[in-house]
C-alpha cells in the first residue's frame, strides 16, 4: 500500500485530532501530519507552504463546523490558492453531521473526494489509501 507524504487535518476538536493522528501513526499512513484548528489558520499555513515553493499536502481532512472560518469558507478560499500541485490535492470532509444538505453541497466541489463520518477508523484510512493510490 502506498504511503502518503503529507496529510493535513483541519479540525477544532482536539480529541478527534488526537485519535486521527494516533490511527495514522499506527498505520504509517503518512510521513507528516499538519494540523490546523480552523479554516483561516489552514489557509494561512497552506499559503506559507506555497510561498516557500513547497508542495501542498496531498490529502486534507476537513471538518465543516469550526469557529473563525468553517469548512465551507475554507473550500471557497482554498480553490483560489495558486499552486502547482493543487490539482493533486484530495479533500475529504470529516463530519459528525449526517445532514443530507451537507452531503449534497460537498458534490459541488470537484476537489472534495468523499465524506467520512466521525470518528475516523482504520478502515476509512485504508479506503483513502486505496482511492488515492
Amino acid at each position: 500500500m502506498k504511503k502518503i507524504k503529507s496529510t493535513c487535518i483541519i479540525d477544532d476538536d482536539p480529541i478527534f485530532v488526537y485519535g486521527a493522528k494516533r490511527i495514522m501513526k499506527e498505520m504509517e499512513f503518512c510521513d507528516e501530519i499538519l494540523v490546523f484548528n480552523n479554516g483561516q489558520e489552514a489557509i494561512d499555513g497552506l499559503l506559507n507552504i506555497t510561498a516557500r515553493g513547497e508542495k501542498l499536502p496531498s490529502i486534507i481532512f476537513l471538518d465543516l463546523n469550526m469557529p473563525v472560518m468553517d469548512g465551507w469558507e475554507f473550500l471557497e478560499d482554498f480553490v483560489k490558492i495558486p499552486n502547482h500541485n493543487k490539482d493533486n490535492v484530495v479533500v475529504y470532509i470529516i463530519s459528525s453531521s449526517v445532514d443530507p444538505r451537507d452531503v449534497e453541497r460537498v458534490n459541488e466541489y470537484k476537489i472534495v473526494h468523499n465524506y467520512i463520518l466521525k470518528p475516523i477508523t482504520h478502515q476509512d484510512l485504508r479506503n483513502v489509501l486505496v482511492e488515492v493510490a
